[in-house]
């Protein structure tokens, strides 16, 4: 017996057809298919096919036996696979994550650092809030990510960039005609609020409003950079945003920086200490060259 009558039975079994598995399925001539069947039934020593006008069904002993072929027909090929795998280097991998919107700035320069030493590595890229990308990290899910440095997770960070938080609101908005926004400028306008899920960036605005003796109640309270900018433009609020989220303004939204020193925010590349990566360390090496490179294109 060879795999080729295997194949060929579960072919016929399959479609209900010795024509259609021939022509479709095998290419080959239905009298050779017959003869390949007969000679298989006549190893086994039991009818697998009853032939009738209406097509091919199984016998009871060629049901067993289908289910039997298949499953040899599918180990089979689960250890070509293997083989070949087995035969060839394993192509190394990278997992990078990224702070919704901050990939806009940093990923084209990641890529070029990666496929500048390692031109054949394969690289995966997400994007999410800082603490879910801080638990992938610490779960082996991510290799490195740009994120805040959340003070809830054992990783190591290295700040890349400090950004300062600027001020949104409607693009027709009172305050749009003025060059720069005062905190106390804030009183009294609908504040978009940061939810807790975002404890970093939470944490410097309630600081800088409280250093201002700005006192506001926020009327919405998101997460999400992209619903903030949706709340500001359809409640006409105002609310204070790193200043990376000008990359994803839509036209109903702008920006204005804060009068005097603004407050900022780091963001850092964070890294679980315990990952061994070759290709980990070799990133962080080149760590000084991504910062030149990304902050020459932002001038």
């Amino acid at each position: 017996m060879e795999l080729r009558h295997l194949r060929y039975f579960v072919a016929v079994a399959e479609t209900g057809s010795l024509t259609v598995a021939a022509e479709r399925r095998l290419h080959t001539s239905q009298p050779s298919l017959s003869r390949q069947i007969k000679d298989l039934e006549d190893q086994i020593g039991a009818d697998l096919l009853i032939r009738s006008a209406r097509g091919i069904t199984l016998t009871e002993a060629g049901k067993v036996f289908f289910d039997h072929a298949r499953l040899v027909l599918s180990q089979v090929d689960i250890a070509i696979e293997a083989t070949r795998k087995a035969a060839q280097p394993s192509k190394q991998r990278f997992s990078l994550g990224f702070l919704t919107g901050q990939e806009m700035t940093w990923l084209p320069e990641a890529m070029h650092i990666l496929r500048a030493e390692l031109p054949n590595i394969d690289v995966t890229v997400s994007s999410d809030y800082s603490p879910d990308l801080a638990e992938a990290l610490v779960r082996g899910k991510l290799d490195l990510a740009f994120l805040r440095a959340e003070p809830d997770y054992d990783l190591a960070y290295h700040p890349v960039a400090h950004e300062s938080l600027i001020v949104l609101m409607p693009s027709d908005h009172r305050l749009a005609s003025r060059e720069t926004i005062h905190p106390k400028d804030l009183i009294g306008e609908p504040f978009i609020g940061i939810g807790k899920k975002a404890t970093v960036l939470r944490a410097v605005i309630d600081d800088y409003l409280a250093h201002s003796g700005v006192k506001v109640t926020p009327e919405q309270v998101v997460d999400n950079p992209a619903m903030v900018m949706s709340l500001v433009a359809s409640t006409r609020g105002v609310t204070l945003i790193p200043e990376y989220v000008k990359n994803l303004m839509p036209w109903s939204v702008v920006s204005r920086p804060l009068a005097g020193e603004a407050p900022t925010i780091d963001l850092a590349v964070g890294y679980n200490k315990s990952n061994n990566s070759p290709i980990l360390k070799m990133f962080l090496s080149h760590l000084d060259d991504l910062i030149a490179r990304v902050s020459k294109l932002q001038r």
